[in-house]
């Protein structure tokens, strides 16, 4: 594996020089790379590099993939490199205008820049409140330090909200103290003494769904109050009128519209997974890798954690989460056909963060490259998700992929889950050994060749 230092150095030599450098940030296993000028990134260089198991390229940004544990070092060394300051909460915004620039990847991309700051703290939470459920159900946990346990894993939860709110503000370029209050004020005890139509409000109806469309209101009506304020004024009549207007309006009818969207979204979902059984099951689950793959699986964050605000249970994670079981297991039978001695060291380090939920290195590094045995993942997939939507698996809260994840799992659930993951994992293996793969040809340390395909990859 190249140093980080090394690897820092040649990837800013293929994306044109630290001047072409324009904007930085990483999440779990991408370095994420936006340029200044798209023409002078050297993109087949970029994936040459040692330790870079993948490229994507979305709306001018390079979601460059090199895994868990990797990436927060790099980050560190381009930061120094550059002079281009680094971070998992950086406004994503981008000065670059190219023909990919859809509206549609900009969602998805200011849904990551909201959502993916938040994974670390979802994690350590949902992981705490996990194991306390679990010991508090079998009697194995004191009640003062369940209580205590309870207090940490709930956290996130508890605000949940407000962090949205802050990181829509922030990303869509208003002031997060703002995006913050919006999210307040919908999540208000409160709210159930105001009476609108005749009805009580409901303190947090609509969820996240409610946060996102209010505070994008709000930086919206901040901007344009922001341009007729006297600039001696602005720090004093702006955000009053901004909170004041903004609030009314959310009370009255963005609060309302969100409740019915995320009702909508609750119900739609659990009708679709129970109603459709194991056909559904499948059909999720065996087609989320590619979502994984395109980075498109952030734009499914909002619907996660509006299942968890609107029913308490998410069914569609345990689903979802089977596309890295099926990984897992296509990637130990190409371990296990393959005579390619650095294809078998990529497997092997791909493995254990496989099998802990991040997918990324097995997906860039072994089973996209050599083809079959990424259809092989996916048929393994839908096996898995076939069982979790059969069995009424759920979580009870998210961050979490792979083996963790049975920690999230309602108590009464998890042996059901752990049987879908151990599915996949023979589905993938069993479908790999079927349909095959062409073996890379590569030098191994006497010189003797194996068969090629002429794919680079991962160390």
């Amino acid at each position: 594996m190249s140093s980080p230092v090394k690897m820092a150095r040649e990837i800013i030599d293929t994306m044109g020089g630290k001047e072409n450098i324009n904007n930085l940030q990483y999440c779990m296993t991408r370095m994420r790379v936006t340029p200044k000028d798209a023409g002078k990134v050297d993109v087949e260089s970029l994936k040459k590099v040692e330790g870079v198991m993948g490229v994507v390229e979305s709306s001018g940004q390079y979601q460059i993939i090199v895994g868990p544990g990797i990436v927060n070092k790099l980050a560190a060394q381009m930061e120094e490199l550059t002079g281009v300051k680094v971070g998992e909460t950086r406004d994503l915004r981008s000065e670059i205008k190219d023909k990919n620039r859809t509206p549609f990847k900009m969602m998805l991309r200011r849904i990551a820049g909201i959502f993916i700051p938040l994974i670390p703290a979802l994690i350590g939470c949902g992981l705490i409140m996990g194991i306390n459920n679990i010991l508090l159900k079998f009697g194995a946990m004191p009640e003062n330090l369940g209580n205590i346990l309870g207090v940490l894993g709930n956290a996130v939860f508890m605000y949940l909200s407000i962090m949205v709110g802050i990181n829509t503000a922030r990303e869509f370029g208003g002031s997060p103290a703002l995006g913050g209050v919006m999210a307040g004020i919908l999540s208000h005890p409160n709210l159930t003494k105001i009476t609108i139509a005749g009805k009580n409000l409901i303190p947090g109806r609509g969820g996240i769904i409610a946060v996102l469309l209010a505070v994008v209101f709000t930086v919206w009506l901040e901007k344009r109050i922001r341009k007729m304020i006297p600039e001696i004024l602005d720090i004093i009549l702006t955000p009053t009128l901004t909170v004041l207007i903004a609030g009314i309006a959310t009370l009255f009818v963005i609060q309302p519209i969100g409740g019915i969207i995320s009702e909508a979204i609750g119900m739609g979902v659990k009708g679709i997974i129970e109603g459709g059984g194991f056909i559904v099951g499948a059909i999720l689950a065996g087609t989320f890798l590619p979502l994984v793959m395109t980075g498109l699986h952030h734009g499914l964050t909002p619907i996660h954690a509006e299942l968890l605000q609107s029913t308490g249970v998410n069914t569609l994670l345990p689903i979802l989460a089977m596309a890295g079981a099926g990984q897992v297991g296509a990637a130990i039978a190409v371990y296990v056909k393959t005579k390619n001695n650095r294809l078998k060291k990529t497997v092997l380090s791909g493995l254990p963060v496989g099998i802990m939920g991040i997918g990324e290195p097995l997906i860039f590094g072994v089973t996209l490259p050599l083809g079959k045995p990424f259809l092989s993942a996916c048929i393994g997939a839908a096996f898995g998700g076939a069982v979790q939507a059969v069995l009424k698996v759920g979580s009870t809260s998210m961050g979490l992929s792979g083996l963790p994840l049975a920690a999230i799992i309602v108590p009464e659930k998890i042996p059901f889950y752990l049987l879908g993951v151990v599915v996949s994992y023979i589905a993938g293996f069993i479908a790999t050994m079927i349909i095959g793969f062409d073996d890379p040809v590569d030098e191994d340390v006497d010189g003797a060749k194996t068969t090629s395909t002429g794919f680079t990859f991962g160390s």
